[in-house]
């Protein structure tokens, strides 16, 4: 038989995976969590105007909706800014990652989601930094000088935390899409299958959406889900509202 001295490598009695991808995998999964507390519960994205107007009225047409705002409108918009604010910070670079923020702030289409993303990101900063401080997260925050958008939040603090991009990029899209489904679930409404079906749907689109924007750049920002962004301005005034935007 034979014999060695080597010690059990760590990584592999954990199946693989090393400490500090362990450690990447843990905060994703608390960042872009449900119960991570940046109140994402509370906005719709415009969605609730889309049911009560009639584009959206069953989980075939949520399911469509979403992959539309996925692939041609915010969802590829801010997984843009996402990748884009990320490889600034990781840089740094101070004065392009002020620009970023500055446009991604500018690109969004009402007053509601201005205020959506806003404190989302605003929020996201906060509690990450007051519970996974950085020493380089400061420096990144105080080069925006304007407000910085949940996906720039999102992007900086991953960078921060030597989290790759890729999977950053996709675990946003996926708590987006899931915070999409929730409102819809709520507002058709639909079972908690039927939700998690529309989920299913669509992974394959959030993977397409997230190695898209991983490969943009800035000069590929584009949307074209009118019928949303109009949502999202009608929603302003929707006599009755569950959410804020």
């Amino acid at each position: 038989m034979l014999m060695t001295t080597n010690e059990p490598d760590p990584a592999a009695m954990r199946g693989g995976m090393a400490e500090d991808e362990a450690a990447a995998l843990y905060r994703l999964m608390t960042w872009l969590s449900p119960s991570f507390p940046v109140g994402a519960f509370a906005y719709s994205s415009g969605i609730e105007w889309a049911v009560e107007a009639g584009d959206i009225t069953d989980a075939a047409s949520l399911r469509d909706w979403l992959a539309a705002m996925l692939s041609d409108g915010s969802g590829f918009c801010d997984a843009v800014f996402l990748a884009q604010s990320f490889r600034a910070a990781l840089q740094p670079n101070h004065a392009g990652l002020n620009e970023i923020a500055e446009l991604a702030a500018a690109f969004v289409p009402s007053r509601e989601r201005q205020l959506e993303t806003a404190s989302q990101g605003r929020a996201f900063i906060d509690i990450a930094r007051a519970a996974w401080n950085s020493p380089d997260l400061d420096a990144m925050i105080a080069a925006c000088e304007g407000p910085v958008v949940y996906p720039l939040a999102v992007g900086i603090v991953s960078a921060a935390h030597g989290i790759r991009l890729a999977p950053a990029l996709h675990a946003f899209l996926h708590a987006v899409t899931s915070n999409w489904i929730s409102a819809g679930s709520r507002l058709i409404p639909l079972g908690q299958t039927a939700s998690q079906r529309v989920l299913a749907d669509l992974e394959p689109v959030v993977a397409a959406t997230a190695a898209g924007a991983n490969a943009a750049s800035l000069d590929d920002l584009g949307g074209a889900t009118f019928r949303a962004d109009l949502a999202s301005l009608r929603h302003e005034t929707q006599y009755t509202r569950l959410f804020r935007s």
